[in-house]
C-alpha cells in the first residue's frame, strides 16, 4: 500500500540543535579539535580602527577560509553560499541557524587587506605545525624538499614580449607587487634570464614550459616535510624557476630550524650541497645534478677517478691530469670566476696514447673542471650507493603525493589571487588545510582524551 505524506499544521515553536546534525564522522567535526582561534582578535587588533561600524568578526572569516581550502572550494563567492545553506559549515563556523554570512565581496576586501599585513596566515599554518609535533607526527629524523608549478590567473593573450618589459601604463596591485618583488630573491632576482613574456595581469608569475606541454604563466609552491607522516613542515612561495627553488629550500631550513628547532634535510647543485653539508651539518640524500655524461661514446668524467690525497685524476690509460705540470715562481689561484678548477693532461701523454680519439679527439690534450664544492657532490654520490638512500627516495615520494592531493582533491591547480603576495597567501592556506586534515585522519575523534 502507497504511503501518503500527512501535512499537519505548523507548530508554532521549534527546537532546533546544529550540533545533533552534524554528522559525527564529518570532515570538519573532525578538524575543529584541532582549530584554536582564541587569541585572533587580539593579533588583529592593532589592524583595525577604533571608530567606525563594526567588520567581520575575524575568526569567522578565519574558519570560512578553512572551510574553502579543506574542501576545495575555490570560490569566494561559493564559498559565501555554501556557507549560508550547509548545517556543517555553519556549525563550523559557529553561526547557528540565524547567523548572518558576509557577502562575497566584503569578504575578499578583508581577506586581501588586514591578514596580509599582520602574517596571520602564517602563523595559523605554524600552528598547525605545531600540533602536528604535540601530536607526536613529527619524527624530526628524515625530511624532503621539493616544488610544483600552479598555473597563475593570467594567460598569454594579456602579455607583452619580455624583452619590451612592462607598459608605462601597467598598473594594479600586482603590478605594485612585482615592482616591490624585484630585487627578491624568490621572484624578480631569481634569475637574470629574460622570460618570453610578461603578464600584465600578474608580472610576477613566470611563463614557463618546464612540464613539457603548453607554456603557461605559473608560480612554484615549495615544500619541506617530515617524512615520518608527510607532515608539511614549511611552505614558501617563489617564481617558476629552479635557482628560486634552491633559495625557496634555503629559506625553510633556516626557518625552520630557527621556529621549530628542528634540523631538517633539496637540490642537487654543487653550491646547495656545500651549503648543506659545510655550512647546515646536513647529510644530502640528494640526487646529484651532473651533466658530464657525453652523447658520443668518448670518456666521460666518471671516467677519471679522483685522487684526494694526491689532489689529480687519473686517465683510464694511467695517467695523471692535474692542475699544473710545473711550479710556479708566482702562486696562481687555481680556480676560475664561476668557482672551477682546471686539471689538465699532458700533452705529450695524449699525443702518444691509443685512448685519444675516445678521449679528446677535438683538442690537444683532456681537461676535467672540478667544482670548488666537488667535496660534497662526492658525498652524496657515495650516500646514493647505499641503503640507506634507496630507502630515503621511495619515503620523499610522499611530498609529490602532498602535490597530486594539493591539485585533484583541494583544487588548487590554477591560483584565484595574483601577485606574489597572492600566492603566498594560498599556499599558506592550502599547507594549513592538508595538516588540518591529516590530523583528522591520523588522530581519531575516540583517541582524545577529556580534559581534566
Amino acid at each position: 500500500m502507497m504511503g501518503e505524506r500527512h501535512i499537519d499544521q505548523p507548530a508554532l515553536f521549534y527546537e532546533f540543535s546544529l550540533e545533533h546534525h552534524v554528522p559525527s564522522d564529518h570532515l570538519l567535526r573532525s578538524i575543529d579539535r584541532f582549530v584554536d582561534l582564541g587569541d585572533i582578535r587580539e593579533q588583529l587588533r592593532p589592524y583595525y580602527s577604533e571608530t567606525g561600524r563594526p567588520s567581520i568578526d575575524p575568526e569567522l572569516m578565519i574558519r570560512m577560509l578553512i572551510i574553502g581550502y579543506c574542501m576545495g572550494i575555490r570560490s569566494e563567492r561559493r564559498l559565501c553560499d555554501e556557507v549560508h545553506l550547509n548545517l556543517a559549515y555553519r556549525w563550523f563556523c559557529r553561526l547557528g541557524l540565524e547567523g548572518t554570512v558576509p557577502d562575497h565581496s566584503t569578504f575578499s576586501k578583508n581577506r586581501h587587506g588586514r591578514f596580509r599585513d599582520s602574517d596571520l596566515l602564517r602563523q595559523l599554518f605554524e600552528a598547525t605545525v605545531e600540533r602536528c609535533m604535540a601530536e607526536g607526527m613529527v619524527g624530526g629524523e628524515g625530511f624532503a624538499v621539493d616544488a610544483s608549478m600552479i598555473k597563475a590567473d593570467a594567460n598569454r593573450q594579456r602579455s607583452v614580449p619580455g624583452d619590451e618589459g612592462l607598459p608605462d601604463e601597467a598598473t594594479g596591485q600586482a603590478v605594485r607587487e612585482y615592482l616591490a618583488a624585484l630585487d627578491d630573491t624568490a621572484f624578480g632576482a631569481a634569475t637574470p634570464v629574460v622570460p618570453k613574456f610578461i603578464s600584465l595581469a600578474d608580472p610576477a608569475a613566470r611563463w614557463t614550459g618546464a612540464n613539457g606541454g603548453h607554456a603557461f604563466f605559473a608560480y612554484c609552491t615549495n615544500y619541506l616535510i617530515d617524512l615520518k607522516h608527510a607532515v608539511i613542515m614549511d611552505v614558501e612561495a617563489t617564481t617558476a624557476v629552479r635557482q628560486a627553488e634552491v633559495t625557496a629550500q634555503r629559506i625553510m631550513i633556516d626557518r625552520t630550524q630557527e621556529r621549530f628547532g628542528i634540523w631538517p634535510a633539496g637540490y642537487g647543485s654543487a653550491e646547495n650541497l656545500a651549503w648543506l653539508v659545510h655550512e647546515r651539518g646536513i647529510e644530502p640524500h640528494i640526487p646529484v645534478f651532473d651533466k658530464s655524461a657525453r652523447s658520443d661514446g668518448s670518456f666521460a668524467r666518471a671516467d677519471f677517478p679522483y685522487d684526494h690525497q694526491h689532489d689529480c685524476y687519473t686517465c683510464p690509460a694511467g695517467k695523471e691530469l692535474k692542475q699544473y705540470h710545473r711550479t710556479y715562481a708566482t702562486p696562481r689561484p687555481g680556480v676560475d670566476k664561476d668557482g672551477f678548477m682546471r686539471y689538465r693532461a699532458s700533452k705529450h701523454d695524449c699525443d702518444a696514447c691509443s685512448l685519444k680519439p675516445r678521449c679528446c679527439p677535438g683538442q690537444p690534450a683532456r681537461k676535467i673542471p672540478r667544482s670548488i664544492h666537488e667535496g660534497a657532490r662526492d658525498m652524496a654520490r657515495e650516500i646514493a650507493k647505499t641503503d640507506a638512500y634507496v630507502t630515503s627516495r621511495r619515503e620523499r615520494k610522499k611530498v609529490e603525493m602532498l602535490f597530486a592531493h594539493l591539485k585533484r582533491i583541494l583544487k588548487l591547480d590554477r591560483l584565484r589571487l595574483r601577485g606574489p603576495n597572492g600566492a603566498r597567501d594560498e599556499f599558506l592556506l592550502a599547507a594549513t588545510a592538508q595538516n588540518l586534515r591529516k590530523l583528522a585522519k591520523l588522530i581519531p575523534m575516540q583517541q582524545l582524551v577529556p580534559a581534566t
